[in-house]
């Protein structure tokens, strides 16, 4: 069966900087609604459309086909004082998006002289990456994953 609209899509992937460095892999696969569902990006879907099991698909996306450009918006200094604990480096925190309604996931980068940075953007934001992908499952979605716009079940989302 090969990847068309409304199949659950099941694979593993690799994904890999600029300079072809391992930053992410999967342990267990992925799995995705195809179609236009938002489940992937949507360059790799594009790659993915028509491929079978054992299929590869290997493209290097530009920061806006990823995970964006940075935004100098999304790194703030904040006064240590402003959280609930003892900041360090690494440490995240979620916080209201008053533009765009939801929250945004802000990571401490620097603490230093009773101020912290804290940075808005996601790890990979304005890195070109390179995606490598397997197809290892594809089969037809059910009627409640069609309603749902999302995959249900193993690999998948859980309700």
């Amino acid at each position: 069966m090969s990847i068309q609209k409304n199949s659950v899509v099941t694979l593993h992937y690799e994904m890999y900087d600029a300079d072809n460095n391992l930053i992410d892999k999967t342990v267990e696969p992925i799995a995705y609604l195809h179609g236009g569902y938002d489940g992937i990006f949507p360059l790799v879907e594009e790659a993915l459309h028509g491929k079978n099991v054992g299929d590869v698909v290997d493209i290097t996306m530009q920061p806006d086909d990823a995970f964006g450009e940075q935004d100098p918006e999304l790194v703030r200094v904040e006064d240590v004082k402003v959280f609930p604990v003892e900041v360090e480096p690494g440490m995240m925190f979620e916080a209201d998006d008053p533009e765009h309604g939801g929250v945004i996931i802000y990571r401490v980068t620097e603490v230093a002289d009773g101020k912290a940075v804290v940075d808005g953007n996601h790890p990979l934001a304005g890195m070109k990456i390179r995606f490598k992908g397997t197809v290892s499952e594809v089969r037809d979605a059910t009627a409640e994953e069609l309603a749902h716009g999302h995959v249900h079940g193993p690999h998948g989302h859980h309700h």
